[in-house]
C-alpha cells in the first residue's frame, strides 16, 4: 500500500513540475539566444535614428546652428547610453568633459539591457523635444521599437533598456536647458545698419538675420565663443584698387575657367536650408540639409565603411558633433562681431546690378564661411579617428538629386566644401581661407581636450 500511494502522488507531482521547468528551461534560452542580441545591437539603427531626426530638421527648415545644437544633444544621448554595453571599458563618459555635463544615470547590475535600444531611445525621445514635427518622430520611434522586438528580444529586457534609455534622454534634455537657448529666442534681434560695408538681406527672400545671439550660447568644449577670433577682413573699400574691391570682382569671375567643375561642386556642398524659390508671386523653401548635417553623414558613411559596432558608431557621432556644436559657435561669434557685406549685395551696389551668384546668398553676414569653420572642423575629428587617409564615397545629396562624389580624404572633403562657397559667388576667399584656418585651430584644440576612449588611441 505504501508503495502504491508513492506511485499515485508522484505522478500529479511530476505533471505539474514539468511545465513549470519547460518554461524556465525555455525563457532562459530565449534569454541566451545569441541571435536576438546579435540583431538587437545592429549600429544601423542609430544611424537610422539620427537620420530620420536631420529628415525631420529638413523638413521643419532649422538653421545651421540650431541643427549643430540638435546634433550635439542627441548623439550625446545615443553615446552615454551605448558605453554601458561596453564590457572592455575602453570607452569613457563625456560627463566633466563637455561643459556642464556632470553625473549621468547608470544602469542596474541586477538587471539586462539592449544598451542598443537604449541609445535609440535616447535619440529619439531627445531629438523630439528638439524639433517641431513631434509626430514624425513618434511615427518612426512606433516602427522602430516594433522592429527591436521582432529579434525576439524578451520583454523585461525591452522595457529595462526602454526605461534606462528614457532615464540618459532625461538627463540630457536637463543639461540643454541650461544652454541659454531658450533665453536667446527672447534677445533683441539684429538691427540692419544702412551704412556702407555691412550686412544688409539679400534677395529673393530678404529674410531677417538668423541666430545674431549665437555667440551667447554655452560652449562644450571651447572656453568661450571669442576663444578662436580670427583676424579681421579686408577694410572695406569702394575703389577698384583696394583688396576688397579686387575680392569682389574674384567672386564675381569665380566661374569663368572649369565652369562645369566648379558648379558642380559649387552645388553639392550647397547646403542651404533657407533656399528659396519664387514663381511669380508664389514663394516657397526648396528643403535641404545643413553643413553639419552634411558632415554628421559622413560620420555615419565612415562608421559603415569599417563595419563599426554600435558603441563606436555612437561614438564617432558624438565626437564629431560636440566639435561641429563649437565651430558653429565660434563662426557665429565672428559673423555678427565683422558683420561684413555679401558679394551679392556689393557687386549689385558697386560693380554689376544684374549680377546673381549661382548659389542663393544665405541670410547672415559673411564673414566667416561657416562651412570653411565648420566643415574643417568636423573633418579634422573624422580624421583623429579614422586616420589621414580615410578615402569615401558621399552619397549624402543623392536624396537632393546630386551624384555621389569621391574623397580621397576627410580633409580632401572639407577643403572642396570651403571653396564651394567662393565657386557658388557666396563669400570672398578671405572668409574661406581664415575660416579654414579658424575651424583648423578650434578642432585641434577640442580633440586634445576630450576624449571617449580611455587610452585616448583611436586606433582599432
Amino acid at each position: 500500500m505504501l508503495t502504491k500511494y508513492k506511485s499515485q502522488s508522484f505522478f500529479p507531482t511530476v505533471l505539474f513540475f514539468v511545465p513549470v521547468l519547460l518554461l524556465i528551461f525555455f525563457s532562459s534560452c530565449n534569454r541566451d539566444n545569441k541571435k536576438w542580441k546579435k540583431a538587437s545591437e545592429n549600429p544601423e539603427y542609430i544611424r537610422k535614428a539620427i537620420k530620420e531626426i536631420t529628415d525631420v530638421m529638413v523638413h521643419d527648415i532649422y538653421s545651421p546652428p540650431v541643427a549643430s545644437r540638435t546634433y550635439a544633444y542627441i548623439s550625446t544621448a545615443a553615446y552615454e547610453a551605448a558605453i554601458n554595453g561596453d564590457e572592455k571599458n575602453k570607452y569613457i563618459s563625456l560627463a566633466n568633459q563637455l561643459h556642464g555635463l556632470t553625473t549621468l544615470p547608470k544602469p542596474d547590475k541586477n538587471k539586462i539591457y539592449c544598451f542598443n535600444l537604449a541609445a535609440t531611445h535616447a535619440v529619439l525621445m531627445v531629438g523630439k523635444k528638439m524639433v517641431t514635427s513631434e509626430k514624425t518622430v513618434d511615427k518612426f520611434y512606433s516602427d522602430v521599437t516594433k522592429e527591436f522586438k521582432e529579434t525576439g528580444m524578451p520583454n523585461d529586457v525591452y522595457e529595462n533598456s526602454v526605461a534606462f534609455g528614457q532615464q540618459i534622454a532625461d538627463a540630457i534634455l536637463a543639461w540643454a536647458a541650461k544652454d541659454q537657448y531658450i533665453q536667446t529666442r527672447s534677445m533683441s534681434q539684429y538691427d540692419v545698419t544702412v551704412s556702407e560695408g555691412f550686412w544688409q538681406p539679400t534677395p529673393p527672400a530678404y529674410m531677417k538675420a538668423i541666430e545674431p545671439n549665437w555667440n551667447k550660447m554655452r560652449t562644450l568644449l571651447i572656453d568661450s565663443a571669442s576663444q578662436f577670433k580670427p583676424i579681421p577682413p579686408p577694410k572695406f573699400s569702394k575703389d577698384p584698387n583696394s583688396v576688397f574691391y579686387k575680392g569682389a570682382i574674384a567672386v564675381k569671375n569665380g566661374l569663368d575657367s572649369s565652369k562645369k567643375e566648379r558648379t558642380e561642386v559649387a552645388k553639392f556642398w550647397d547646403c542651404n536650408p533657407f533656399k528659396v524659390t519664387t514663381h511669380g508671386h508664389i514663394m516657397y523653401a526648396s528643403k535641404k540639409i545643413s553643413p553639419g548635417g552634411h558632415w554628421i553623414n559622413i560620420a555615419g558613411l565612415a562608421t559603415k565603411k569599417v563595419k563599426a559596432d554600435y558603441i563606436q558608431t555612437a561614438e564617432t557621432y558624438a565626437y564629431v558633433a560636440a566639435i561641429l556644436y563649437d565651430s558653429f559657435i565660434s563662426c557665429w561669434d565672428e559673423k555678427y562681431r565683422s558683420n561684413t557685406i555679401r558679394p551679392e549685395t556689393y557687386i549689385n551696389e558697386y560693380v554689376d546690378e544684374r549680377w546673381v551668384p549661382l548659389l542663393q546668398t544665405p541670410p547672415f553676414p559673411e564673414y566667416t564661411s561657416g562651412h570653411s569653420v565648420a566643415s574643417t572642423a568636423a573633418a579634422v575629428a573624422l580624421t583623429k579617428i579614422y586616420g589621414d587617409h580615410f578615402a569615401f564615397a558621399d552619397s549624402t545629396e543623392l536624396e537632393f538629386g546630386l551624384p555621389v562624389r569621391n574623397f580621397k580624404s576627410f580633409l580632401e572633403a572639407s577643403s572642396e566644401a570651403a571653396i564651394s562657397r567662393f565657386y557658388g559667388g557666396i563669400h570672398y576667399m578671405p572668409a574661406i581661407k581664415n575660416g579654414v584656418e579658424q575651424g583648423r585651430v578650434l578642432a585641434n584644440f577640442c580633440v586634445d581636450k576630450f576624449s571617449t576612449r580611455s587610452n585616448k588611441s583611436y586606433k582599432n
